[in-house]
């Protein structure tokens, strides 16, 4: 048998693989396992897909239920709908799983969600890891989509009120609409396809796709030298942490466990999609109230606000609500998140590696970006629940339309601002900590009789962890380095932005040799020191 390992490894290296495996560091903070929940909230979703797979019938083909649940006997019903009821209440633990699968849907995104957000506030897209930040972006679109097909499956009239509106996107979309709707519908709306089309992207493409790019992502991650914050003994050319093996792996193994007992708690507590309540869809009826899931709210929200105006161009009718709302708008919030990473390289001129994290007071204005982009999403959310708002607060609906349709456009404005000045006071906050150290909360009283607060310095780390940061500085007129190959009005809106972007920063008390310290500790393995930056 030793022979035979040996044998083994010396075809295909695996006890090398293995040892640089254990040997792997991974940084000890809280925000880098926003990504193994995602992680471990799809394995949860994989285990109990499975589950649900053995029992539910994606066929449209009606019959009238004679299950357990009584106030349904008799009622005619599509197999989608009626095995959905057969998992809820005559399968044994067939409502704890589907009510879990559903939890760890919503897990599995706002994690994916959250993530993002943490690489984009530290600036942990920069180079080299910008095809796992595109990674990413696709991972959380197959989401989006993978949570709708699941949401829709099971034929109520909830989800088929959502399958109403995506038909009605579809048909906004110029020129191909109509084929669009009927591709996906197998004709006329309703149609008897789109369930059993929707089951296997569910259950086989999607899922492929998304354990596909996960694998790549993780394996990237480890491949790559892991993000870090700035601290005492961590530069932009090591990794302080902890050893995969057996730290992390425990560590790491905790925190599975820890996922799988709250989706299980919830799914065993907390009521989701009940969807007995709802009854089966028919396309006479619209479910009152009825609301999406948090991640598709916002789209929800752009077509309660957008006016409902048409234009006649050529003998086609352009329908702009669903168009702009749900087609456009989507598309451009994809294409920016696809973008950012080049854009912001382009206005900086940075050409090096990154491996320190950003601390988001650094980065006022891609700060102030995040937050009022989640502004504008809040303010979304909200307008898709509209008429609940209206109800629940009797406040007439009109207004309140009108009162988040100026909130769309004021709401991010205004966080923009605060955000960003919010950002420069922290650092004005920490300017001042370094000069006159921080209040002990003591008063002493000087020799001519007067009384002044006592401050002690900051402790050498404390002073590292503040003073260890990259400080951008924005592009010359001419546009940095390379700008020359570049058209003059491109050159100066490349220049324009730089300085909109860095222009503001709080500059920090540093001596020529501090600077010089800074700059080796945040530079990357190749210590090449892009043009046009330098640190304070």
């Amino acid at each position: 048998m030793v022979r035979g390992a040996e044998a083994l490894d010396a075809r295909l290296p695996l006890s090398e693989v293995a040892r640089s495996l254990v040997r792997k560091v991974f940084p000890d903070h809280w925000s880098f396992l926003l990504g193994e929940l995602a992680l471990y909230s799809f394995v949860v979703l994989l285990l109990t897909g499975v589950f649900l797979a053995f029992f539910f019938d994606p066929s449209m083909r009606e019959s009238a239920y004679q299950g357990s649940y009584a106030p349904l006997r008799g009622v005619l019903m599509s197999q989608a709908y009626l095995s959905t009821l057969e998992i809820s209440f005559d399968v044994r633990g067939g409502l704890l799983i589907r009510q879990l699968h559903h939890w760890a849907a919503l897990l599995f995104l706002s994690s994916i969600g959250a993530h993002m957000l943490r690489v984009f506030l530290t600036g942990a897209f920069r180079r080299p890891r910008e095809v796992n930040w595109l990674l990413g972006v696709t991972l959380f679109l197959l989401s989006l989509l993978e949570g709708f097909a699941g949401y829709s499956l099971p034929d109520d009239l909830l989800s088929g009120t959502g399958l109403r509106i995506a038909q009605g996107i579809m048909l906004s979309v110029p020129l191909v609409g109509t084929y669009l709707s009927f591709f996906a519908f197998g004709g006329e709306y309703p149609g008897d396809d789109i369930v059993p089309r929707l089951y296997p992207v569910h259950i086989l493409l999607v899922p492929g796709l998304l354990l596909g790019l996960i694998t790549v992502h993780v394996l990237l991650v480890f491949a790559l030298k892991h993000t870090q914050w700035p601290g005492p003994g961590r530069t932009g050319r090591n990794v302080v942490g902890l050893p995969f093996h057996p730290q992390y792996v425990a560590k790491s193994g905790g925190l599975f466990l820890m996922v799988f007992g709250l989706l299980a708690a919830l799914g065993a507590v907390a009521q989701i999609n009940p969807i007995w309540n709802y009854g089966p869809y028919r396309a006479d009826v619209v479910s009152t109230g009825a609301q999406p899931d948090w991640y598709v709210g916002f789209l929800e929200g752009a077509l309660r606000l957008m006016p409902g105006v048409e234009t006649r161009l050529w003998g086609h009718t352009v329908m702009w609500n669903p168009l702009l709302t749900a087609v456009v708008l989507p598309g451009l919030l994809f294409a920016v998140l696809y973008a950012y990473p080049f854009f912001e390289r382009w206005i900086t001129g940075a050409t090096g590696e990154r491996h320190l994290c950003d601390r988001p007071r650094d980065r006022p204005v891609r700060t102030a970006l995040g937050t009022a982009a989640l502004s504008c999403y809040a303010v979304l959310l909200l307008a898709g629940a509209q008429d609940v708002l209206a109800f629940v607060f009797d406040v007439p609906l009109p207004a309140l339309t009108w009162t988040m349709r100026v909130a769309f456009v004021a709401v991010p404005v205004a966080v923009f601002w605060l955000t960003r000045r919010l950002c420069l006071g922290l650092q004005e906050r920490e300017r001042r900590l370094l000069t006159d150290g921080e209040a002990s909360g003591m008063v002493v009283q000087g020799a001519e009789g007067g009384f002044r607060p006592q401050h002690r310095a900051l402790t050498p780390g404390e002073r590292y962890a503040v003073l260890a940061r990259e400080r951008p500085r924005p592009l010359a007129p001419d546009g940095g380095a390379g700008g020359g190959r570049l058209g003059p009005l491109l050159n100066k809106a490349r220049s324009a932005l730089s300085r909109w972007y860095y222009r503001d920063s709080v500059p920090y008390p540093t001596t020529a040799e501090q600077r010089r310290k800074i700059a080796e500790t945040t530079a990357g393995p190749d210590h090449r020191r892009p043009p046009g930056k330098a640190n304070d």
